[in-house]
């Protein structure tokens, strides 16, 4: 059996993929956030944006940790159509879940459904990106670690889910993200710690992508996209923000009635006091 190394560059790859997770479940939560308060197409458009940067940020999380994944006694390729299918699995099945609670009109049925349906939408896009591997021998999974995973990705998408319906303070929302983060984390390396290969030595070329043709620069440009959606979501007003600026702007428009109850002869009686030029 081939010895496996899920940091081949130390703490870099963790770090980097716990930071991604929490940017994901961060935007993915101020999302939902934001269509609760909101109603029609609206709600709509911002639950699409909050599954997008949910599944996004899961995906993106797993591939950055898999740059640090090695296998002693063979190369790594992976098949780029399985590599995409999971990223569009995990948006799909997220977005699911997402609207389950967005549209939802009992909240606790509604989170139960949700929770469910983005937790085996992140283990799905998980253990998808894991038959995109392409190496020299077989790989095999320990099913008591492989449930463990999927289980702690139900739970903490539930949780995530529930704090997006409970919470509402920025700063309880980006507390909320980095437990969610540590969770998805801790999902993916259980994932991982289920892993066992079986390498068989040759000299035959690998079909497929390395890492650094494909699985690197996909991963930047998400993760831009993550930032980028992340600062536009962060100058965009919320729903009360909105009222709060409509009303602000009622009140200081000029009423004209007040000259329409002016007491009679008033006008008559300042008009004579102003000299004729």
């Amino acid at each position: 059996m081939g010895h496996l190394d899920h940091a081949t560059f130390g703490w870099l790859t963790p770090a980097l993929s716990y930071a991604m997770a929490c940017v994901g479940a961060a935007l993915g939560l101020r999302c939902t956030v934001r269509a609760l308060d909101a109603t029609g197409r609206s709600r709509r458009n911002w639950l699409l944006t909050a599954a997008s940067a949910i599944g996004t940020g899961i995906w993106t999380m797993h591939f950055v940790a898999m740059l640090g994944f090695g296998v002693t006694g063979t190369d790594i390729r992976y098949d780029v159509p399985l590599t995409i299918l999971s990223l569009v699995i995990a948006m799909a099945v997220v977005g699911l879940g997402v609207f389950a609670v967005g549209y939802g009109r009992d909240r606790v049925r509604s989170l139960l459904i949700g929770g469910l349906t983005t937790g085996i939408g992140v283990a799905s896009m998980h253990y998808m990106g894991m038959a995109a591997l392409r190496l020299h021998g077989e790989v095999r999974f320990d099913p008591l670690l492989v449930g463990l995973s999927v289980l702690i990705a139900v739970v903490a998408a539930t949780a995530a889910l529930w704090a997006a319906l409970n919470i509402h303070s920025p700063a309880a929302v980006a507390v909320a993200s980095l437990v969610m983060g540590a969770a998805v984390s801790s999902m993916h390396y259980t994932g991982m710690f289920a892993v066992r290969v079986d390498v068989a030595p040759s000299s035959a070329t690998l079909s497929g992508a390395t890492v650094m043709q494909f699985i690197f620069p996909l991963a930047v440009g998400l993760g831009s996209y993550l930032f980028i959606t992340a600062a536009f979501v962060a100058l965009s007003p919320t729903a009360r923000e909105r009222a709060a600026y409509a009303s602000a702007g009622r009140l200081t428009e000029p009423d004209e009635r007040a000259v329409d109850v002016a007491p009679p002869g008033f006008r008559t009686a300042r008009a004579a006091r102003t000299p004729m030029n």
